[in-house]
């Protein structure tokens, strides 16, 4: 969940590690800190409690640290209070070491129970600082004169101790131009720059610094220096690996002259639909067919499929919801939708032979869903990863990637990769359908065309964001808030309602429609959001009643429907008209930019929420 960043190479490293922190605040924000190695050898850390720009004003961005090698983190707290004594770095009582961590360190009790008998005496309540002073120790007791010999002995002798999962860089004192990594469970990246290195927990660090990046597999080590990246397995034994050119541009990034990253990635999903929907569909006889063989998925392998198992977390979990529904209907499949945080907890009944398992992800490195995805792959189901970076963890151990090309998401909350993952979903949707001869060659052409025109749909729609301006307005004061829909309108439903949570930090349910005069009616009073998702023609009716039900209890109401069946007394907004299948992804958009407006109404950071971080690489 947290950020790393490092360096080493031929200019200052302080302004550097801001730069990158700047980049991955996203991660984590409750606290910060660098290190740096001068050319004196010493090291010197500093670190802030709160927003990056306390680290920033306490080093002078970067100016008060003198040295070209140097290590960052920007914090999302699991152990102990987001304060300056529980931020990272963390070094030995001694200086010798420090480093940075991502990660859960599983075993950590017992490491401080070690390390207290030999005399350690700790100051924070960190799992971290437990492997900070192994470190410490595993240097000490190592008998190698070389320097970088014995930092990477110690590294692994560190490594070997540890449990649960971690990215690792690290600082020795003496050492001015190295910089030591290990990785297991939680991802990093070595991006290669005109005259360095940087390091990173994710690319976006990276961006406008490196040209090409190499990624640390689990269980290798790193020396990173100005002149070259040494890679080792973990036994320690010199590996090689080409780097890969970092194919995104630095602007990609950047909020573009938007006010917030939610709002620039609102906008850009028209951009991203398209190329994720351009990407896997062609022609064959002059009609569009859905075209999956870069996950090798060809139509022989679609046929064989009997069962399909979605999993994922959060926004990722609902498009899988909404993808459950379409495989339904369409492929005439049984089809389950998991939770992958919850999947792990439940027998895994599943049939070897037919089943295909879809982890869905953004960030590829979820903690949860790379842990359904090995116990599916464990169980002899062959996985497909939906993610939206090539080269995540997730997309590495899975059998088939179908990427979303929905390109960088800064905000933590999801918008366009939540808008891309359901899109690619129907195309899969389509392509099982066609396989299996549940529709033919002209209807899968029409599905695809309407597909193909949902980008568009989309553009049009982000027109009506004066509308929804005005009902954030009356809604911006609520305690608590209701999303309904029936059937496949039920996952916008879900997806609405924690947009909502995560951005304006109101209270907010998704029920079913029809659950909700079972119980959950008897919170609706005068003045209650109910915000009620209907476009599917076969639950209208039943949508209205569900609508007027809570209207008759004096319920503030919101109607968003792409048909012409109006309800009294609620306030409209109008989707344009596309395929019943496809019509909760445009539902998508008004909900996003309600959530948007009403935590900005309310003076709130929507990039940043409390208590969130975008990849969630911590169980």
């Amino acid at each position: 969940m947290c950020g790393i960043v490092g360096y080493a190479g031929a200019g200052e490293a302080g302004p550097l590690l801001l730069e990158g922190l700047g980049r991955l605040a996203y991660r984590g924000y409750d606290s910060a800190g660098v290190a740096v190695c001068g050319d004196d050898g010493r090291l010197s850390v500093i670190r802030a409690a709160g927003r990056l720009d306390r680290l920033r004003e306490k080093t002078q961005d970067g100016a008060a640290l003198h040295g070209s090698c140097g290590i960052g983190h920007t914090r999302w707290a699991t152990h102990g209070a987001p304060d300056e004594r529980n931020a990272h770095p963390h070094a030995s009582p001694d200086g010798l070491t420090a480093i940075v961590h991502n990660g859960i360190i599983g075993n950590h009790l017992l490491l401080r129970s070690r390390l207290e008998a030999m005399g350690y005496v700790f100051r924070s309540e960190t799992d971290t600082e437990a492997a900070a002073l192994l470190l410490h120790a595993c240097w000490l007791a190592c008998g190698e004169s070389d320097p970088r010999r014995r930092a990477l002995a110690a590294l692994r002798g560190m490594a070997a101790q540890l449990t649960g999962s971690y990215a690792i860089c690290a600082l020795f004192a003496g050492q001015p131009d190295a910089v030591y990594a290990v990785r297991r469970g939680s991802p990093l990246v070595i991006g290669c720059c005109d005259g360095g290195y940087m390091l990173a927990s994710d690319v976006p660090a990276l961006l406008g610094r490196a040209h090409h990046a190499v990624h640390l597999h689990d269980g290798e080590y790193a020396c990173v220096s100005a002149e070259a990246v040494e890679l080792y397995d973990a036994d320690g034994c010199r590996i090689s690996r080409e780097s890969e050119a970092l194919d995104i541009a630095p602007e990609a990034a950047d909020k573009g002259g938007y006010a917030h990253y939610m709002l620039k990635e609102i906008v850009e999903q028209p951009q991203a639909l398209r190329r994720t929907i351009g990407a896997y569909t062609g022609e064959a006889g002059g009609s569009l067919r859905a075209d999956l063989q870069a996950a090798g998925l060809g139509r022989e392998r679609l046929a064989a499929v009997r069962h399909v198992l979605l999993f994922g977390c959060g926004s990722a979990y609902h498009a899988g919801v909404a993808g459950r529904y379409a495989m339904e209907r369409l492929a005439r499949i049984p089809c389950r939708a998991e939770l992958a945080s919850e999947l792990r907890s439940r027998e895994l009944l599943l049939d070897q032979a037919g089943t295909l398992a879809v982890a869905v992800s953004q960030s590829g490195e979820t903690a949860d869903t790379l842990a359904a995805l090995r116990l599916c792959r464990a169980h002899g189901v062959p996985v497909l990863a939906v993610v939206n970076a090539a080269h995540s963890t997730m997309a590495r151990e899975a059998d088939g990637v179908l990427l979303t090309r929905a390109g960088p998401e800064i905000a933590v909350a999801t918008t366009k990769a939540y808008t891309a993952q359901a899109a690619v979903l129907d195309l899969l949707a389509i392509a099982l359908a066609a396989a299996r001869g549940c529709i033919g060659v002209r209807e899968e052409a029409s599905l695809l065309g309407a597909l193909h025109a949902l980008p568009d749909a989309v553009g049009d729609l982000l027109g009506v964001r004066d509308s929804i301006r005005r009902i954030a307005e009356g809604m911006a004061g609520a305690h608590s808030a209701f999303f309904i829909g029936r059937g496949i309108d039920h996952a916008a439903a879900m997806e609405g309602s924690l947009k909502l949570k995560e951005v304006s930090y109101i209270h907010a349910e998704a029920y079913p429609a029809g659950e909700l005069k079972h119980g959950a009616i008897s919170l609706i009073e005068p003045g209650v959001p109910v915000i009620g998702i209907c476009t599917q023609t076969d639950t209208a009716a039943r949508m209205q009643t569900a609508m007027a039900e809570a209207g008759s209890r004096g319920a503030c109401l919101v109607h968003i429907s792409s048909g012409e069946c109006a309800v009294p007394g609620a306030q409209e907004i109008r989707l344009p008209q596309a395929h019943p299948l496809i019509a909760p992804v445009l539902a998508a958009v008004p909900l996003q930019l309600l959530a948007y407006e009403i935590g900005c109404l309310r003076g709130l950071d929507v990039d940043q929420p409390r208590n969130l971080a975008k990849s969630v690489t911590v169980e």
